[in-house]
């Protein structure tokens, strides 16, 4: 693991845990955090909100509410949508708190967005 990236995903953590409420935590490791929901899908499995995972090269931080609905991105910055990767992927290599205050907010819109779904 590398150490730089710890300070990186402490900051990620800690927007899912002010949003877990509600939700599951799955994996609360050294390295990873991963929050379900209680909603069972047809699969049987728990619906997946989101988790911040310290990879090889950066931190990655996955919010499937995106995903599910692309327009809760629609009003995001430029500086957060190029961090994306694919489709509900956000990468981190440093803290830039401008980013992560709008990465909160974002989070906070998806987790109502779950609410309003009945998924929370």
């Amino acid at each position: 693991m590398k150490v730089g990236f710890t300070p990186v995903f402490i900051k990620l953590k800690a927007i899912l845990q002010t949003n877990q409420g509600g939700l599951s935590i799955v994996t609360d490791e050294e390295k990873s955090y991963y929050l379900d929901t209680l909603h069972v899908m047809e699969n049987k499995k728990p619906l997946f909100f989101g988790s911040v995972r310290i990879a090889k090269n950066y931190v990655s931080f996955h919010l499937m509410p995106v995903y599910t609905n692309p327009q809760l991105l629609e009003y995001i910055s430029p500086q957060l949508k190029k961090r994306m990767q694919g489709k509900s992927c956000f990468n981190f290599k440093s803290i830039d708190e401008a980013i992560l205050e709008e990465l909160a907010s974002l989070v906070q819109r998806c987790k109502q967005h779950y609410i309003d779904k009945g998924y929370v």
